[in-house]
Formats: structure tokens, C-alpha cells, sequence
């Protein structure tokens, strides 16, 4: 795979992912995201150093068998969304699944217009899966400052509000920890998933 391409892919990707949480929190009552410009498709707007640029570098020229990363977090107001129990992870459940839709999508591509379509271009289509359900899986993971934090925190609210601050100071710590010596275990879980849509 072209490495322009692998990154584009990614790219838009993280911005699907990070619009759908903005989306969805509009929907909520939230118009933040809306007001800040960020429900746009642009990657410009969403472009965050480390996980847009630097990880998905590292992990590409290392040969890494996982390609994630992520795009700036669409800003949120908790306090504007209409359910305030269940809200926040909704809003943080929006992101994974707009991923596994999109995987989804094209591994149904996949299985029935495979046999039609350029071995290149179902090449792209078998990375825009893969890469779909890496992303969601990863973020799904209850690991701050990921998604699956957010779901888990939001499920479970009674948590002391010293486990909330603990995990967002060395968040960023459990995350490099995990992506490098956790998330590679996981990854026939992934080839399972886009064997069992694709059908390959």
C-alpha cells in the first residue's frame, strides 16, 4: 500500500470519527463543535500533531502491524446536552461507531463487487476496512484519554472523582504503554472481524 495513501485513509478516518462525536452531540443539545467550525469533513481543522501526524509516522516506518492515530477532539460542553446521565457516552460512543459503519460499508464492497474491481482498488478498500476497525476497536478501549474512558466513566459515575483526575494526568502514559505492548495481542481480533465481512 502507497504510503500517501495509507495516511489519507487514516486521516480521514480520525475526521469521520471525531465529526460524528461533534454530530452527535449536537443532536444532544450540544452546539459547540458547531459553533467552533469543527462538523467538517476538512482534515485541516482536525489535524492533532501526535496522533494525526507523528504516531501514524512511527508506526508506518517501524512496520508496525497497527496503523492508528487520532484527530484534535471536537470541543464539548457536557453541561449542554439534554441527557446529562447517559449523554457523555453517547457523544463518546458516536466516534468508534462511525468507524465500524464505515468498515462495514466496505467490506460488504468487498463481498459482493470484489470479483468486479481492480485488484488495486480492492486493495484500498480492504485498508479503509482494516483501518476502520482498528480504530474502533482502539478506541473503544477504557483507556484515557480514549473513547471507551469516557463510555466507561459515563456507565459508571459513582467512580471517585480522584479516579477521573489519576487517569487524566498519566493518561497519556497508559496510552503509549498500550499502543506499543497491549493493542498488537488484539489484532487477530481485528483479522478475525474483517474475515468474517469480507468473506477473504
Amino acid at each position: 500500500m502507497n504510503f500517501l495513501i495509507s495516511i489519507v485513509i487514516l486521516l480521514f478516518s480520525v475526521v469521520i470519527h471525531e465529526v460524528s462525536h461533534g454530530l452527535m452531540a449536537d443532536y444532544l443539545g450540544d452546539p459547540t463543535a458547531r459553533y467552533a467550525g469543527r462538523l467538517t469533513l476538512n482534515p485541516i481543522n482536525h489535524l492533532d500533531p501526535l496522533g494525526s501526524i507523528i504516531l501514524p509516522l512511527v508506526l508506518f516506518f517501524t512496520n508496525s502491524p497497527i496503523l492508528v492515530g487520532w484527530a484534535k477532539p471536537v470541543p464539548i460542553n457536557p453541561y449542554n446536552l439534554r441527557d446529562q446521565r447517559f449523554g457523555p457516552a453517547k457523544v463518546a460512543l458516536a466516534g468508534p461507531m462511525s468507524n465500524i459503519l464505515v468498515a462495514i460499508f466496505f467490506a460488504l464492497l468487498i463481498r459482493f463487487v470484489g470479483v468486479y474491481i481492480s485488484s488495486s482498488l480492492l486493495m484500498i478498500f480492504a485498508f479503509i476496512t482494516q483501518v476502520n476497525l482498528m480504530l474502533a476497536i482502539f478506541n473503544l478501549m477504557p483507556v484515557p484519554p480514549l473513547d471507551g474512558s469516557h463510555i466507561f466513566f459515563g456507565l459508571f459515575p459513582s467512580l471517585e472523582e480522584k479516579s477521573r483526575i489519576f487517569f487524566s494526568q498519566f493518561g497519556i502514559i497508559f496510552l503509549i504503554f498500550f499502543i506499543f505492548f497491549i493493542f498488537p495481542l488484539i489484532f487477530p481480533v481485528i483479522n478475525f472481524l474483517f474475515n468474517l465481512l469480507t468473506g477473504y
